[in-house]
């Protein structure tokens, strides 16, 4: 009965209670390759804790992701230790990326939305008419800017040429946006994956675990009948 209650951990070498160790019999078998990489004599006989196989598991992990893409990126080690420490990668991009604005940017930003929006198409529309009315019906004798209006073309003309690099700048920012959330998308998908692969696992665990317990009441219930069927 001791040695069913204590097992020794075939990587740490140290003694554990029964409950806090994992059979060989149900770690899967890429993850049983990478404990033999380090122990040869590991077999599926063999019991290893929770935290050395937690160990070799991002160690898999690890392998995996650099065999399949070569050297790994920030984001995946990024991924892979927050699986470590058993952390949320979740964060709020909008608020990450406005934290790093200058107020040339903000501005900048203001002035695009401004640019496409009805209230500007709107206004720019009554100036212009406004303009045109006032240098042919009100100062028609002395107009400011007489027609073929010259000085409002001029006006226009440094309107758009302020405005297209305001845009362009709004719009590369946007294109940063969309790359750090496009990324940010990335850890997420991943470190699911890799969760859900964990969760079959301990999964596994969990129903082997109820498997035995099941046979052990068998196995009591076959004793109990049997000295009943002697007292007889």
């Amino acid at each position: 009965m001791t040695d069913r209650q204590n097992q020794t951990c075939a990587v740490c070498k140290k003694s554990f209670p029964y409950k806090a160790l994992v059979s060989g019999h149900i770690i899967r078998d890429v993850i049983s390759d990478e404990i033999k990489k380090d122990y040869p004599d590991w077999s599926s006989d063999s019991f290893i804790c929770r935290p050395d196989l937690t160990h070799y598991r991002i160690q898999y992990v690890h392998s995996l992701l650099k065999s399949e893409k070569g050297e790994l990126t920030d984001l995946e080690r990024e991924v892979i230790s927050s699986m470590q420490r058993h952390e949320l990668i979740t964060k709020n991009i909008e608020t990450e990326f406005d934290q790093n604005w200058t107020l040339g940017e903000k501005l900048a930003d203001k002035i695009a939305s401004f640019g496409g929006s009805w209230t500007f198409l709107i206004c720019f529309g009554m100036f212009l008419v406004l303009w045109i009315v006032l240098n042919t019906v009100v100062l028609w004798v002395h107009p400011v800017d007489p027609y073929p209006f010259i000085l409002l073309n001029l006006v226009l003309s440094c309107l758009a040429a302020i405005q297209a690099p305001i845009i362009m700048m709004s719009q590369n920012r946007q294109e940063a946006k969309d790359r750090l959330r496009s990324q940010h998308d990335y850890q997420i998908n991943l470190k699911a994956e890799l969760e859900i692969r964990h969760l079959h696992e301990k999964m596994d665990h969990l129903l082997l675990h109820q498997w035995e317990r099941l046979t052990q009441i068998q196995e009591i219930q076959l004793d109990l009948l049997t000295e009943m069927n002697k007292h007889r």
